[in-house]
């Protein structure tokens, strides 16, 4: 009765929870708001957070080249191996010479120097041999090895991201007496230690392909070795 003759306390009434409910549409408008997790990386980042960036692509094709290229299908075709030994067979050994000319690969330069040393004694054949399975080796650990620099530099970009962050945000500290609120030094310290974040997110999973290619190098290689030190062979009792 006393809400129906008097308006103005019906208004009130009635406003009451829509007053109370603005901050709270308010509060929840500000969490929409709320960047996320790859947003407040990307602003925290910097320039070295950029670089560390830009070094995980260039390992994610080195990766992909280096599992594409670093197999035996590659180093050791089975048609072009098939090819030689034939030509072994039949003793017609300059045409296997100008076929491991033109086909460049693992095999055929380590068959085109054994066959370079043709006429000479079986154990300089070998050691031609050998020397071309060392250097060629070599050759595909140099690949690899760029996956190790990243793996290797990508946690020390990161710590250095850090360190430059932390002195930025003390100085910071310093230079206003010690009057800085809490949550400005939090967020100061939380962009220094994003580029650590992001440098150990990039050196494991690279340190981890690095030793599964590395793996797949020595036995490839070694495989391939074998069948090629197999094919020369014949020429021990020669």
């Amino acid at each position: 009765m006393i809400l129906k003759h008097v308006p103005s306390v019906r208004f009130l009434a009635i406003s009451a929870p829509l007053l109370f409910a603005n901050p709270l549409f308010a509060q929840d408008e500000g969490a929409q708001e709320k960047p996320g997790f790859l947003e407040d990386v990307v602003a925290n980042a910097g320039l070295i957070g950029g670089l560390i960036v830009l070094m995980s692509v260039v390992a994610l094709a080195l990766i992909i080249e280096n599992f594409m290229s670093i197999k035996r299908e590659k180093i050791a075709p089975p048609d072009l191996l098939d090819e030689i030994e034939a030509l072994f067979e039949g003793e017609d050994f300059q045409e296997a010479v100008e076929l491991c000319e033109n086909e460049k690969n693992y095999m055929t330069n380590v068959v085109g120097a054994g066959l370079s040393k043709l006429g000479h004694e079986f154990e300089t054949m070998q050691n031609s041999i050998r020397e071309m399975q060392t250097e060629e080796s070599v050759k595909l650990f140099q690949k690899i090895g760029w996956l190790s620099l990243i793996s290797a530099i990508a946690p020390m970009m990161g710590l250095f991201g850090t360190v430059t962050g932390m002195f930025t945000t003390f100085g910071t500290i310093a230079a206003s007496g010690g009057n800085v609120s809490p949550a400005k030094l939090a967020g100061g310290i939380k962009g220094a230690l994003v580029t650590t974040m992001l440098g150990l997110s990039v050196a494991i999973p690279v340190g981890i392909a690095f030793f599964v290619m590395r793996n797949r190098v020595i036995r490839t290689s070694t495989e391939v070795n074998a069948i090629t030190e197999d094919l020369f062979e014949r020429f021990r009792s020669k």
